[in-house]
């Protein structure tokens, strides 16, 4: 079984050294997180570029916590931006031990946006890290095999795609899909759950209130089973209906991680069912 992280916006902006905490209470030992955040539901900004106590006091918190970031995220292709210019962040993620890095694109140019993923991979290929990239909707890379042109185009094995499983069902890639990836092909996995179709006309906004693992309608134990196995898979599950309605983070993130462990156990036992079928 791939160990279960907790990804940031399952805390909604939660202060990063009180994540460290949440994420070890709940015998999680893994996070996803930005150098840069909070500023949402109450939560105050922060940016552990410019904070240096911030950052010195969270890197002693997943030390003392025995928790590792599993990916770094905040990383943006957008029009007329460089990448090059993350440098800075980049650094920071490194100092903090992250060895993987995610990013996104929303610029339309959709070939400048490959050249920009080559460009970040080989900056975070430099500070020892590998990079993965996100598709959804939402974004300029929308479904798989736009996604899996990327992959190619880079053309580097530390390069790979990160798959959401909500925005992978919500793109139309189910079971079947994901079932014809090669391992080297997928990097990182966040599990997420929610309605098929989008509630919300901003599908952004409608992806930050998300469902508990299991509890919405992806077929999430059947994708998570066709998947090739990575180390961590982080659950993504903002919800923020239920903080609205005064449920505190700490149970938010309790329920989605209570979920997710058990998707990933009934993952597990689908793929050790089929394996079982084929020596038949």
């Amino acid at each position: 079984m791939s160990e279960l992280g907790i990804e940031y916006q399952t805390v909604l902006g939660l202060p990063p050294v009180e994540f460290v905490h949440l994420a070890a209470d709940l015998d999680c030992h893994h996070i996803s997180m930005k150098v840069t955040g909070g500023g949402i539901y109450h939560h105050p900004a922060f940016s552990m570029l410019d904070d240096t106590a911030l950052r010195q006091q969270f890197i002693a918190a997943l030390r003392d916590r025995d928790v590792t970031i599993s990916l770094g995220e905040g990383f943006v292709v957008r029009p007329a931006y460089e990448l090059r210019d993350e440098a800075a962040a980049l650094d920071v993620m490194a100092e903090l031990g992250v060895t993987r890095v995610n990013t996104v694109t929303m610029d339309p140019d959709l070939p400048r946006s490959f050249d920009q993923f080559a460009i970040f991979t080989e900056m975070a290929s430099d500070r020892g890290m590998t990079t993965t990239m996100e598709f959804a909707k939402s974004l300029t890379v929308t479904d798989l095999p736009t996604a899996l042109q990327a992959v190619a185009h880079v053309g580097r094995p530390d390069f790979a795609l990160l798959v959401d499983t909500m925005h992978a069902a919500r793109s139309g890639n189910g079971p079947d899909d994901l079932l014809m990836l090669e391992p080297e092909w997928v990097g990182y996995i966040q599990l997420s759950d929610d309605t098929l179709a989008q509630r919300n006309p901003v599908y952004r906004d409608d992806s930050s209130d998300r469902r508990v693992p299991g509890a919405g309608e992806m077929p999430l134990v059947e994708m998570i089973a066709a998947l090739p196995p990575v180390p961590v898979i982080g659950v993504e599950a903002p919800m923020r209906s239920l903080l609205a309605a005064d449920t505190p983070v700490s149970e938010c993130a309790r329920q989605a991680v209570a979920g997710a462990r058990e998707v990933l156990q009934a993952a597990d036992e689908l793929r050790e069912t089929r394996a079982r079928g084929c020596h038949r």
